[in-house]
């Protein structure tokens, strides 16, 4: 099937939703199972408890029983609450790393209490367009938004005005709704992670309503459970012989590219240029993070290079922080990566 589509179904009684693009899985999202687990998103009022030494953190009790740990959190007292964001998903049996830094997300803006201005994504060029934006951001938040920030996103071009000032209006009210609570005595969750329908519309920009589809049934009739079930395995395919082995350890992500039966230097760099190109498709799909080291087909070290630059340029659109942080002496390539999703298959059990 060519074309964009997003599809909308139901796995064991939890909403999902898939974006597939020309016949591939692009993105994959699914409500967790349970809410014993924070997610990213969710806003807590936590209660500082002990400070970690060594670290330069402390930990926070979130409620429930679930604990949170937030860097740089000098000045804080133990007993003190304080407003906190999941920012990314926890290790199994560790605390939920969070942020002071809250962020109310919609499809076309984002509010940031305590870090003001207002910002228009670089994406729109057009300055008539940008001044349009301008004027309806500060419309929206005059008078009501005060110490908050405004960024506009990409998904605004074009957009018309009642529909952005409309969103941003409904992110100050929630907003607002929070920050009041954040001097409890208790913790408490305030606000909890968007769902999977809701990140579809929010993150997923200008699908076709023609081309989304919804309904029980939905997920077999256009292949996802068969391209899920692909996930659910280390082996991926490159084209011809070669593949590359995606296997997630408690320690690290460890990526192994092969060339199948051609050992030459040509088929090397064929083969590991495929792998750059495809592995961020792999670990967003695959919910993998963390440390994460690959072992490239042998190629002369004047090849390095370009494999280095084809792997930035992969990773340049996507929306999880990755940093590429170079070569070891043994050749392979280590990459840190943030946690943002569990892992596909503890998503789905």
């Amino acid at each position: 099937m060519k074309g964009r589509i997003v599809v909308l179904d139901h796995l064991d009684g939890r909403q999902a939703a898939a974006l597939v693009e020309d016949g591939r899985l692009v993105d994959f999202l699914i409500d967790p199972a349970d809410d014993t687990m924070p997610m990213p998103g969710a806003i807590y009022r936590a209660i500082a408890g002990r400070p970690v030494k060594g670290q330069n953190g402390i930990m926070l009790e979130l409620g429930g029983g679930q604990r949170g740990f937030l860097r740089q959190a000098r000045g804080v007292a133990p007993g003190q609450p304080l407003l906190v964001q999941v920012a990314t998903c926890a290790e199994g049996g560790k605390a939920s790393p969070v942020t002071t830094r809250l962020l109310f997300k919609g499809r076309y803006a984002i509010l940031t209490p305590g870090a003001k201005g207002l910002n228009i994504a670089r994406s729109i060029r057009d300055e008539d367009e940008r001044a349009r934006l301008g004027e309806i951001a500060h419309d929206a938040m005059q008078g009501s938004a005060e110490g908050m920030g405004l960024i506009l996103r990409s998904a605004c071009d074009g957009v018309d005005d009642a529909t952005i000032g409309g969103e941003v209006r409904e992110l100050l009210e929630i907003a607002r709704r929070v920050l009041a609570e954040g001097a409890g005595v208790t913790p408490e969750l305030l606000l909890s992670a968007p769902s999977a329908d809701y990140l579809a519309w929010r993150d997923w920009t200008n699908p076709d309503p023609e081309q989304v589809f919804e309904g029980e049934g939905a997920f077999a009739d256009h292949g996802v459970l068969e391209m899920l079930d692909a996930l659910l395995q280390p082996h991926v395919p490159l084209g011809r012989e070669a593949s590359m082995f995606v296997e997630s350890t408690r320690a690290l992500v460890a990526v192994d590219v092969n060339t199948g039966g051609d050992f030459s230097f040509a088929a090397a760099l064929k083969a590991n240029l495929a792998a750059a190109r495809e592995l961020p498709r792999q670990l967003r799909l695959r919910g993998l993070g963390g440390q994460i080291v690959i072992d490239f087909a042998p190629v002369a070290k004047k090849d390095r290079k370009l494999v280095e630059q084809t792997l930035k340029r992969a990773f340049r659109d996507e929306g999880i922080d990755t940093a590429l942080v170079g070569w070891t002496p043994l050749g392979h390539m280590e990459l840190q990566r943030k946690r943002e999703r569990l892992p596909l298959d503890l998503r789905l059990t």
